[in-house]
Formats: structure tokens, sequence, C-alpha cells
């Protein structure tokens, strides 16, 4: 099994929580996957620990991916890692799918120079977001970052602390209010790409709001929204 190849042009593909239609979601196996291949960028998830440490993961609660139910919150990063996490489609574990932590996937991305789409997926403080920042200069470089929330507090804040930081704001339906939004907070939209127009994406370009979609898999739909002229799209299979 491989990844479906498509004709980009312009379009810059991101690869979800990892090359996730091959590997385990939001891995060190997945974003190496991602890595060795064309892809633009590597889209992953963070979450804080009981002692404050940033981790990957999408779900707050480890029973989707692992056989265990408990709330990162409530884990150190110690505990958090002794978790192994099926393998995909699987029901057994494997003793190297783990939960990474941040340090490990921005250490990723530098060494096959990919950019980083980060999403913040709880309600961060702007002491976190600070920290964030520092932990991302410290292991790669902000410029090859992208924050992605559907939380815009979350991207107000970062906006306030870093001027020039690539933000996107992550929703569902298109509402017309959501280019000005974007365009006043100098970010692009993430947005769900079912219903997507090509109206719709030239009312944010022309406002200069880089699009993205989420999360397609489908090839057709894929070559679709490659004509419509979005600038990003994430996939958990395509390339």
């Amino acid at each position: 099994m491989d990844t479906i190849k498509v004709n980009k042009t312009k379009t810059k593909m991101i690869a979800h929580r990892g090359l996730s239609g091959l590997e385990k979601e939001n891995t060190a196996a997945a974003f190496i996957a991602a890595g060795n291949r064309s892809y633009f960028g590597m889209e992953t998830d963070i979450h804080l620990t009981k002692d404050k440490v940033f981790v990957i993961s999408h779900d707050d609660v480890t029973n989707r991916v692992s056989p265990y139910q408990v709330e990162i919150k409530n884990l150190t990063l110690q505990e958090l890692q002794k978790i192994n996490l099926f393998e995909v489609g699987s029901d057994y574990t494997l003793p190297y799918l783990l939960y990474p932590t941040l340090k490990e996937y921005l250490l990723i991305c530098k060494k096959y120079e990919k950019h980083c789409i980060i999403e913040l997926k709880i309600a961060f403080t702007e002491n976190d977001i600070k920290r964030l920042f520092k932990e991302i200069s410290t292991y790669y470089d902000l410029d090859k970052v992208i924050l992605i929330s559907f939380n815009l507090d979350n991207l107000k804040k970062a906006r306030k602390l870093n001027p020039t930081i690539n933000l996107q704001y992550l929703v569902g339906k298109y509402r017309e209010e959501l280019v000005d939004i974007c365009s006043s907070l100098k970010m692009g939209i993430d947005i769900l790409y079912h219903d997507l127009t090509q109206e719709q994406v030239d009312s944010f370009h022309k406002k200069d709001v880089e699009v993205n979609v989420w999360t397609v898999n489908d090839i057709n739909e894929g070559n679709r929204l490659i004509s419509l002229g979005v600038d990003y799209i994430t996939t958990n299979i395509l390339e």
C-alpha cells in the first residue's frame, strides 16, 4: 500500500497526523513516513500532561488509540509514555508505537525539512503559548510553523505574542464573516472541504487569506479542490 498521487500543481499537501493512512496517527512512524515523501508539512495535535509537557495526541483521552482509558491531563509524561498504541486497523499494540513529545515531532520535522502544522487542541493560556513558542524556537524554527485551532482565543493570544507567526482558523462550514475575521488577524482559514465553492475560495483570496482544507482522502475531491486554487490540502493518503 502507498499514497495516492495527485497532480497538485501549486497546492501544498499536508500529511494529517503524519501519514496516518499508512502508519499509526500522531506517532514517530507516521511522521517519518511523511518525512520520506513529498509533503510540504505534517499536521499534528498537542495537549499538556499533568507535569505540563507538550505531547502529541488528537484526543484528550487515550482509549481510542490504546487499551487504556485515561485523560492525558491526569498523566505525567513518564506515565503516558508507558502506554503502547494500537497498530493501524488492529486491536494489538506495538512497543514502538508511543505518544511522542512535541520535541520529538519538531526534531523529525527538522530532519526531513518539513513544515509543522500544529493544532492547539485545548484552551491554552498566554503563558502556555509563550512556552510553546520557546520550545519550537529551541528545536526548530517558528517561520516553519503554522498554528491552527478551532479555538479563536488561542489564535488571538498567539497573534498578540507574535505578529508574524503563521496562523489558520479551523472551521466547519463557510460563513461570510470568516473572511474578515481571518483578514483582521492576518491568518489563513482551515476549512472542512465538503461544500467549498470557487466563490468562497475567491472571497478569501481577495483578502489575502490562504485556504487550507481538511481532511481530503478522495482523489476526485482532491482534484476538484486543486482546480479551485486552494493553497493547502490536509490529507491522510493523497500525495
